[in-house]
């Protein structure tokens, strides 16, 4: 979903980081006092009326991606859709970038950082998404897409030396997949693509859960983007993926050979690149800094609703009962990784001997 997926799934490393860069260097610094520090594993404030609207409008256009796709995908092949999308986004996004006059770097290093992360968090999963929505609804695109936090915090496990699976995400990690395989109904979907292997169709939800995977590996590599301003990177990694799509356009879908696109089909690509990628980003990070990157991953159990609302009442979408019992296994097993269920205080502490 974003670059600062990693801070929303282990919010306490990301607090000490903070609380170690704040304490004054030189021999008379205070030294911390370790029973202050960890008596809370959560740092964000609460939330009040304006974060929850801020949340919900965020959940609206993430979930509206899953909308406006369908509706574009009837005149536009994939990779013209996505190219549309990440290009229109880019150029919204340099203009901020212009607007709030941050510097642009000339560094290589760092644009080919751009590159990388333009694959992993828009080529890959906007293209593979995209894809699978032409042969499932876009509710239960969106219900397989909210196993990012899933793979993130296994990828984090295996990638990084310091963001190590707790007992309890452990729990959370097997109860989404638990939800997973209800979701997509794992052995009549493995017995489908084995006995049929022309079915494509039925690889249609693994796609997106391989779109889940890249998230998760762009919110890892995203680590090092930490220090640099976020509308920055977003602006670089839409141009880096941009760049990317133009030769698969032109080898693939041959744009050139298709009819002229329907006004709702030239509506839709703008409102996905203007509204759920480029005003997604910006409102993203405003709600990081105000409400905090624990309540932020709140966002991921909303995202599959306002796609269902939008795909029933619009689409005239509809949901197998097993796919909604799905999701709500998936969201439990986030709520248990997000610790709202269990409660966020961690282990009574010892006393000291």
């Amino acid at each position: 979903m974003s670059t600062d997926t990693w801070i929303a799934l282990y919010p306490e490393q990301e607090r000490n980081r903070t609380l170690a860069r704040r304490i004054p260097a030189g021999p008379k610094a205070p030294r911390p006092e370790p029973e202050k520090i960890s008596q809370s594993n959560d740092p964000s404030p609460r939330m009040d009326g304006r974060s929850w609207l801020m949340l919900i409008v965020l959940s609206v256009l993430w979930g509206g991606s899953f909308f406006f796709t369908e509706i574009a995908l009837v005149d536009l092949p994939p990779f013209t859709l996505v190219l549309g999308r990440v290009a229109i986004a880019a150029m919204i996004l340099w203009w901020v970038v212009l607007l709030r006059h941050i510097v642009i770097p000339h560094d290589p290093k760092i644009w080919l950082s751009f590159l990388v992360m333009g694959a992993l968090n828009n080529l890959i999963p906007f293209s593979l998404i995209v894809w699978s929505q032409t042969h499932i609804v876009s509710g239960l695109a969106a219900i397989l897409n909210a196993t990012t936090p899933l793979f993130t915090l296994i990828i984090a496990h295996l990638a990084t030396k310091n963001e190590k699976l707790s007992r309890r995400k452990v729990i959370g990690v097997l109860t989404g997949f638990i939800g997973v395989i209800i979701v997509i109904g794992l052995p009549d979907a493995m017995e489908a693509s084995i006995s049929n292997v022309t079915n494509i169709a039925a690889l249609a939800p693994f796609a997106v859960l391989l779109a889940a995977v890249s998230y998760g590996c762009a919110g890892v590599f995203g680590r090092r983007f930490k220090n640099s301003p976020p509308i920055l990177t977003a602006a670089g990694q839409t141009s880096a993926s941009s760049l990317m799509l133009i030769p698969l356009c032109i080898l693939i879908d041959t744009p050139w050979n298709l009819p002229f696109p329907k006004t709702e089909t030239i509506l839709a690509v703008l409102g996905i690149a203007a509204f759920s990628t480029a005003l997604a980003y910006i409102l993203y990070f405003q709600l990081l800094n105000r409400a905090g990157a624990s309540n932020l991953l709140l966002v991921t159990f909303l995202i599959p609703v306002s796609a269902i609302l939008l795909g029933v009442l619009f689409l005239g979408e509809t949901l197998a009962l097993r796919q909604i019992a799905g999701m709500a296994v998936i969201g439990l097993g986030l709520a248990v990784i997000d610790g709202r269920l269990i409660g966020r205080k961690g282990s009574p502490r010892k006393s000291p001997a």
